[in-house]
């Protein structure tokens, strides 16, 4: 981390409602959790009494299961946002180019000038026909936070190709792609992949994640990774998630269903973009953001002012919850299904 660059830093906004009085729509982290997590969580604190494993064999290879890659390429961390540091901070150096999705996850702009290194931002639809060359790094969100679309599997794995061709790193987060049937590029060759346990499986305060990587770069991970980075309630209850393949089902088929009844009942009165994330972006025209945000608000609603995102100045986000949760929405935002 480059010492200089931090001085000039600040931080980023982001989602999460902190009052427990308000239902919170900020942040998009599922409801539910997978049967027997509140038991796994609460087995491991005798086990937290001794340093956890530092090699978390258990973790690494139900993550390897998840997403179809060898267990030795897994390289746990606290959180997708710390896999993301991880691979960027092994990576780029000061005055390094890194190309970045606009709009996008703010942190990856914030970790890379913390680097020393130089964002150059592109339309988040238009990454991956860029040309790669003289950048040390390329990033691509899917599905893209906060517009919701995923990526194309055929044009991301031309663009990982086209990227390996020209020794530039291509990192994707795929935080949200677990919500799709779409297959993860784990364990691609050139490519660093960034994974979360928050919020899929609705814990974001367990902080569990991981990266995967092949080659010289995963060696790189491995090396700089901290010691014991996974408490030992992190790596028992993220493995024991990882495993449920049957909450994973049930949770993309209910989302899918709500997000579709959201976006037609929501369509009248906002520009909603087609999403297949957890989450809806909403265009509000002529309406103040503040004012939207205040009125749910005041309804006992949290949404997410997304006018916090580079490039939207008239849009706010709300996640997708569950079907008597997300009618709560409807009717905080002045919508009726």
């Amino acid at each position: 981390m480059n010492p200089d660059a931090v001085r000039d830093a600040a931080r980023v906004p982001h989602g999460g409602e902190t009052d427990p009085d308000l239902l919170d729509f900020s942040a998009n982290t599922n409801p539910r959790t997978p049967d027997g997590t509140r038991e796994v969580y609460a087995a491991a604190l005798e086990e937290a009494r001794r340093y956890p494993d530092d090699g978390y064999p258990a973790f690494r290879a139900a993550a390897a299961d998840a997403v179809d890659c060898a267990a030795e390429q897994v390289v746990p961390t606290p959180g997708g946002l710390a896999a993301i540091r991880l691979a960027i901070a092994t990576r780029v150096e000061p005055g390094d180019s890194v190309l970045l999705p606009a709009p996008s996850f703010g942190e990856y702009a914030r970790e890379v000038e913390l680097q020393g290194g130089d964002p150059t931002f592109l339309a988040h639809d238009a990454v991956l026909d860029a040309d790669p060359n003289g950048h040390a790094m390329a990033v691509v969100c899917t599905p893209n936070n906060p517009t919701g679309e995923a990526a194309d599997p055929t044009r991301l794995r031309a663009f990982a190709e086209r990227c390996r061709d020209a020794g530039t790193e291509l990192l994707v987060d795929e935080a949200f792609l677990g919500y799709t049937d779409l297959p993860s590029l784990a364990g691609e060759s050139g490519v660093v992949v960034a994974r979360s346990m928050t919020k899929l499986y609705g814990l974001p305060g367990v902080r569990a994640g991981y990266a995967v990587a092949t080659g010289a770069r995963l060696d790189d991970l491995r090396t700089a990774r901290r010691a014991w980075n996974l408490s030992t309630a992190a790596a028992r209850v993220g493995a024991h998630c990882l495993r449920d393949r049957g909450f994973v089902r049930e949770t993309r088929e209910r989302v899918a269903t709500e997000r579709e009844r959201l976006r037609e009942a929501l369509d009248p009165a906002f520009a909603v973009r087609p999403s297949d994330a957890p989450f809806l972006l909403l265009d509000v025209g002529e309406r103040s953001v503040d004012v939207v945000v205040d009125r749910a608000r005041e309804r006992g609603v949290a949404v997410r002012d997304a006018t916090t995102f580079r490039g939207l100045d008239a849009h706010v986000r709300v996640a997708v919850k569950d079907r008597e949760a997300n009618d709560r929405l409807l009717e905080a935002l002045d919508v009726r299904d």
